[in-house]
Parts: C-alpha cells; structure tokens; sequence
C-alpha cells in the first residue's frame, strides 16, 4: 500500500516537473537561435517571442519562409538569408510549400510584428477583425498600400478579385489566403466595415475626389455634379452609374457587374431580374454620369489623356482605359475578364482583323502615356510585400 502511494507521489512530482517554467518552451532571444528551429514540425508559442525587436521578428519571419528559398524585396530580411549557409534561393518559390505547422508559425510571428507596428500595416488586417482603427493608428500610406488593406479585408474572408489581376496575384502569393468559390460579405465584422470605410475615406482624400463607387447610397435623394466626377477613370464611373440600380436591388445578367455587387454588404437584390423603378434625381444623376461617362470614352481617340485623370488612378483601372482604345477598334482579348468587360458594351464590336496601325495618332500617344502610368503604379504596388 505504502510503496502504490509512493508511486502516486511520484507520478504527480513527475507531472508537475514536466509542467514547470524549467520544462516550457524556451524563449527565443534573436533569430539566429530560431535557426535551430524545426518550424515545419515545431510549434512556436506567442511567449517564446514576445521580448523580440521588430527587425529580430521580421528576420524569424524569413527564416521560416527562407527555408524554402523565398525571395523577399525587403533587403533587411534578404540580407539576412543571404549571409545564411543554409539558404539557397529559388525564384520559384509558391506558398503551397508551406505545412499547415509552418502556417501557424507564421501566423505567430506575423501577429507579434502587427503588435509592435507603429502604424498599421499590409498584412496587419487580420488582426484587427475585432478592432477598430483609429485615423491615428492607421498613419500615413500610399494610395497602393490603401487599396491593398482595404481589399485585403475581404482577402481574409475568401475574396477573388477577377477585375484586378494584379491584386489577385498579390493575394495568392499570401501564406494565409484561402479564396472561396462564393464569397459572402456579411461575414464581416461590423469592426471590418467600419475599417473598410476609413480606408475607402482615405483613399477618397488622398486622390482629392468627391465621390467614388460605394456613395451613391447618399445621392438617392441628391443630385450629382459634374465636378463631383472628377478625376474618376471610365470603370469607376461604371460602376457608380450600375450603382444607383444595385441601390435599388436589380440584378445583373452582365458578369462583372454581379460579381461586384455580390461583394457588397449593403447590395439586396430583387428575385428576378425586372427593372427596378428609379427617382428623378436618380434618373439625373444616372444621366449624368453616362453622359461624363461617353465623353471620356470619346476623349481617348480625340484629345490627349488629361493628367489629372492618370495621377491617382488604381493600376487596373489604368489597364481597362488603356485597352478600352483598343477595344474601340475591336481587338479580341486574351484575358478573358478583359474579353467579357469590353463584349458587355454596345459599341464594341470583336474584329479578327485588328492590327495596332489601326489605331489614329491620338490613340497611339494615349496607349503609351497609359502604359507608362501603369508600369509607374504596377512598380509602387510591387514594392509592398506584407
């Protein structure tokens, strides 16, 4: 009996030891410690990085990705995997390389970095599903950052973005990405709308306009003004004309138009699709808009493209203006998002004969100062690695 006590004793002592701060998983005091780190079969716990510095985060965050030869534009962690004898670079490293260990070790680490962030940044909205950002807390962006955090909102709940390639890829190369074939936006914390809005209003300031797609919910009852247009490229004033239907619950046979307003949280569509009855004033402003909307489209064969108009103007954006001169002229599409976009349009009409010498010298001069715009925004976007 005495020696079946001893036993329990012992087997208690035994448990306690095991559970012991001396038994807990070890801080990690800088990153080369964490070399030693298996972190494909290793758990790391948020205790064990906590007294690391932001760089020293940054750099842990690289040895995981370093592993399997990730490439980073940021030169501090690249200097770093370089001086590495273990690190063999491989340009054509893909996050499904990634175990689902390496993921929550990332997530780990990822989430330490956004804690220590002065500022929110790419790559931090995850962590913020349940918080709301203050102007402060949000700090000072480019337009390209902007837009990346506040479609990163929606990345985080599955969102594609089959108009904007570019961003779609940026996503995809994203460890914690998991895009869903639907996506629904009411799975949005009513924190993450109120997050979105900041962003939107910011991005709204920084381009100096005074409407964009997403407001016209205030002009039901208000009229537009022409100057209020200002300064939008032809796929936004699209989407703010079809706006004022959404607005009103119609639905859209035209692909890009549904998937677009599919993603909105305000959008209630009508169970058929008869067309819903508009006010006077939104009848105007619907005019309005087509009206602006036409004389742009004109403007690229007549005029050179204003200045103002491709100053802050998102990449993709840019894309559609720039191929909407050739889509004038009727060329086919490989991309077949672009194809469908132009193929919804009356005035488009496919021609297996186009050759750019059909294009008039304002139209040769518009493509090119287009395409010199976009590979100036494609170069900011690239710049962000999150």
């Amino acid at each position: 009996m005495r020696s079946m006590k001893f036993s329990r004793c012992a087997a208690v002592f035994l448990l306690l030891a095991l559970w012991s701060p001396a038994h807990a998983a070890q801080p990690i005091s800088n990153p080369e410690q964490g070399e030693k780190i298996n972190f494909a079969q290793q758990l790391v716990e948020p205790q064990q990085i906590r007294s690391l510095s932001l760089p020293a985060l940054r750099k842990l965050r690289g040895i995981v990705f370093g592993r399997h030869g990730r490439v980073f534009i940021d030169q501090d962690i690249q200097s770093y995997l370089k001086a590495r004898p273990w690190y063999k670079p491989n340009p054509q490293f893909k996050v499904a390389a990634l175990n689902p260990v390496e993921r929550k070790n990332l997530d780990v680490i990822r989430e330490a970095e956004a804690r220590k962030h002065s500022h929110v940044e790419p790559g931090d909205l995850r962590f913020y599903a349940n918080r709301v950002i203050t102007p402060a807390q949000l700090g000072k962006h480019t337009l390209a950052e902007l837009h990346i955090m506040r479609a990163e909102i929606e990345a985080i709940h599955g969102r594609r973005f089959p108009a904007e390639p570019w961003l779609q890829e940026y996503f995809n190369e994203r460890y914690w990405y998991q895009p869903r074939a639907k996506y629904n936006p009411h799975a949005l914390s009513l924190m993450e709308r109120k997050n979105m809005a900041l962003l939107a209003a910011r991005e709204e300031k920084q381009r100096h306009l005074k409407l964009s797609p997403g407001n016209m919910g205030t002009f039901q009852k208000q009229l537009v003004h022409e100057t209020m247009l200002r300064g939008l490229g032809l796929y936004e004033l699209r989407l703010l004309r079809n706006e004022v239907y959404a607005r009103r619950g119609q639905r859209f046979r035209t692909s890009w138009l549904s998937e677009h307003f599919s993603g909105e949280s305000w959008y209630s569509p009508l169970p058929d699709y008869r067309q819903p009855i508009l006010s006077r004033i939104e009848k105007r402003n619907v005019d309005l808009i087509v009206n602006y909307e036409n004389r742009l489209h004109r403007e690229l064969s007549t005029k050179p493209v204003a200045a103002s108009l491709l100053k802050d103007l998102p990449l993709e954006d840019a894309r559609k203006l720039r191929n909407e001169i050739y889509a004038r002229r009727g060329r086919r599409f490989k991309d077949a998002w672009l194809q469908k976009y132009f193929a919804s349009f009356d005035w488009y009409r496919p021609n297996a004969g186009f050759h750019d010498a059909s294009l008039n010298a304002v139209e040769k001069r518009n493509a090119a100062i287009i395409h010199g715009y976009e590979k100036h925004a494609e170069s900011l976007m690239s710049q962000i690695e999150a």
